[in-house]
């Protein structure tokens, strides 16, 4: 471990913004333990549907208010999409080069994980598995990939909207909303929100990567402000209290994201941005910065995967013959929480299972270049250098600074 942690820190470069990646990281983990958290799959009567504990324990609201952490991956993708896209630029990359390049380290490993799948529903239907499970399931995997497509739609459309003010986005998401719960609009109008909500968080990483949002008061300002005003939107507005969605509630938040979701979102950008000195502090400690670096280089997978770790580990229960408590059993109690927390450890060792055995995926080859020494990826260089020992071949990358 000595060895891993010396050979990652030699091979940063020393113009890393090490704290971004642990932004990153942070993202990661909030949706994974969200999702574990309050996901249940519910045996009824031979058959697994879905379930929330949010929809019998709604005095749980707080918890989806600390694990959505969604607007902190699309400030992170601002910050590292409009700085990328300017040093391709200055390489003389062409806009169709670049965000080929992009789109590609996106959807590579998307394809594995729904080719994995479809074989997989073919497989349960032919051994004879309910239909409403395999869906239930496969529910599960494909309801994350909407982050990704708005992700892929708002890094396509980098060179347009890294100028562009998040008052914009905001502006638009506020109208659309008066309209629809206040004018009694048709709700097809919210899928603007799908865009616009996002543009918001994505704008101020972009703001940010331009040298603005320094100043501690204007971040502040993002964090109480932004707070203040999804309260006022929940408790006077009529706004649902819960982050997430859930099952059998009327409006969502998230879906597509609100004035509620996306003033909460401005309230995180402002706390990431505050963390952003204090996390540089911390992880100018070599074994810190590793681990925030293992994480980050099988951090898509890690998102893509985490709901078939879970139900990996459901799977292996169900044989038990009864109902194993919080994993197959109703959530709609405190013993039930109780009992996730202690399933944790297996959903991660199953998720550890997963990640390496398609990790690879995910990070693609890299060609090769004599230039400066360092590993070119899909026609620009790696932030690291491969570092090779004499004892044997063990290599250590950093993920590209434009990376999601």
């Amino acid at each position: 471990m000595r060895d891993f942690v010396r050979r990652v820190e030699s091979s940063t470069p020393p113009d890393r913004d090490r704290a971004v990646d642990a932004l990153r990281a942070l993202a990661i983990a909030g949706v994974v333990l969200g999702h574990w958290l309050v996901t249940a799959l519910v045996e009824d009567s031979g058959t697994l549907r879905g379930a929330s504990p949010l929809t019998f324990m709604p005095h749980l609201a707080p918890v989806s208010w600390v694990f959505q952490t969604l607007a902190v991956f699309f400030l992170v993708g601002g910050m590292v999409g409009a700085r990328g896209y300017a040093s391709a630029r200055a390489r003389g990359t062409t806009y169709r080069e670049w965000v080929g390049a992009r789109m590609i380290r996106l959807f590579r490993p998307v394809a594995v994980v729904l080719a994995v799948w479809a074989v997989a529903a073919v497989a349960m239907l032919a051994a004879g598995v309910d239909e409403r499970t395999v869906r239930a399931l496969f529910k599960l995997v494909w309801a994350p990939l909407w982050f990704l497509l708005v992700f892929a739609a708002l890094t396509a459309m980098t060179p347009l909207v890294a100028k562009l003010h998040p008052l914009w986005p905001l502006a638009v998401v506020l109208h659309i909303d008066v309209i629809r719960f206040g004018l009694g609009g048709p709700d097809r109008l919210s899928s603007v929100n799908v865009v616009a909500g996002w543009l918001v968080p994505y704008c101020l990483g972009a703001a940010w990567s331009r040298g603005g949002l320094r100043s501690r008061a204007t971040l502040w300002a993002m964090l109480l402000g932004g707070a203040v005003a999804a309260a006022g939107l929940i408790l006077w507005a009529g706004y649902p209290a819960f982050m997430v969605g859930v099952p059998g509630e009327k409006i969502s938040n998230l879906d597509p994201p609100n004035l509620a979701a996306v003033t909460f979102g401005i309230a995180q950008c402002g706390a990431a941005l505050l963390l952003l000195g204090p996390l540089r502090r911390v992880l100018e400690r070599p074994a810190a910065w590793a681990a925030v670096a293992a994480v980050n280089l099988c951090a898509m997978t890690v998102f893509l995967w985490h709901q078939t770790a879970m139900m990996l580990v459901t799977a292996i229960g169900a044989p038990a013959g009864e109902p194993l408590p919080g994993l197959h059993t109703v959530p709609d109690g405190g013993g039930w929480v109780l009992a996730r927390l202690a399933w944790l450890p297996a959903f991660a060792l199953a998720l550890a299972v997963c990640v390496a055995a398609f990790h690879t995926y995910e990070r693609g080859r890299p060609a090769r270049t004599r230039r400066s020494g360092r590993i070119v990826r899909e026609g620009r260089p790696d932030p690291a250098k491969l570092v090779r020992h004499a004892q044997g071949a063990s290599r250590v990358q950093h993920p590209p600074t434009d990376t999601p």
